[in-house]
């Protein structure tokens, strides 16, 4: 299946409301939020997730209290960006901390407290982002995001997919927060994605050495093809299967 006939199909169904996602979405609410909060945490099952998901809770659990609240909070986020969708607000920086917030209420580490760090504001000290990488420095996170989303005004159609690449590249190259980066980043990806009229992605964790690569190519050298074209086989690896089975 090519990405272009399920960016087709995408655009062809006219989705304009929360409930609209919601239907085209089915089961790959769920499976978002499973395999972003994976990526980063090997402990969550996408049982615990589903069962987070339907039912606002799960029976029987036995797993760490982290990564309940991890799933618990991305189930929590997810919902609050289609209400965005809905209200169809921008994403600004007032958003982009209300939906970090909520991914990591509860999950921030002793270490990170006692160094004044908090959900839903940025970063207080720098941290390793990657092998040569620290993010921006933590009195330039302000400034350097909203350079990043005055950018994002002005995009076309077309150029969906290739925007949303630049954005999570830059966002992680900033790094504007002590935990949650890369979830809030594929949030914020999929938000931006959904306003753009382009289908949401699943980065699936059984991918993420190639999703990092990818990133690392934008640190490294300003490459920004190798995430696109990442994103690209991840789109049609998240709807072939959608997408044979209504046409």
């Amino acid at each position: 299946m090519a990405y272009e006939e399920i960016l087709a199909w995408w655009q062809k169904k006219q989705v304009r409301t929360a409930a609209d996602i919601a239907l085209e979405m089915n089961g790959n609410g769920a499976a978002f939020i499973y395999h972003s909060a994976k990526i980063e945490n090997d402990n969550i099952t996408y049982h615990d997730t589903r069962e987070i998901y339907d039912h606002g809770g799960v029976t029987g659990y036995t797993g760490d209290i982290r990564s309940l609240f991890e799933i618990q909070n991305s189930v929590a986020a997810y919902r609050r960006m289609l209400d965005a969708f809905e209200k169809r607000e921008p994403l600004d920086q007032a958003l982009l901390l209300e939906l970090q917030g909520l991914l990591t209420q509860g999950t921030y580490d002793t270490l990170r407290y006692q160094k004044g760090e908090r959900p839903g504001t940025y970063k207080k000290n720098d941290y390793v982002t990657g092998p040569q990488e620290v993010g921006a420095l933590p009195e330039d996170v302000p400034e350097e995001l909203n350079g990043l989303l005055s950018e994002l005004k002005c995009v076309k159609p077309e150029q969906a997919l290739t925007a949303a690449a630049y954005f999570h590249a830059k966002f992680e190259n900033i790094h504007p927060f002590a935990d949650g980066n890369g979830r809030t980043g594929r949030l914020l990806m999929n938000y931006l994605l959904f306003l753009w009229d382009h289908p949401p992605i699943i980065i699936h964790e059984e991918d993420r050495k190639a999703y990092y690569a990818a990133l690392e190519r934008f640190d490294r050298e300003r490459e920004l093809d190798s995430l696109t074209e990442f994103l690209k086989e991840q789109t049609v690896k998240t709807w072939s299967a959608r997408f044979g089975r209504r046409g």
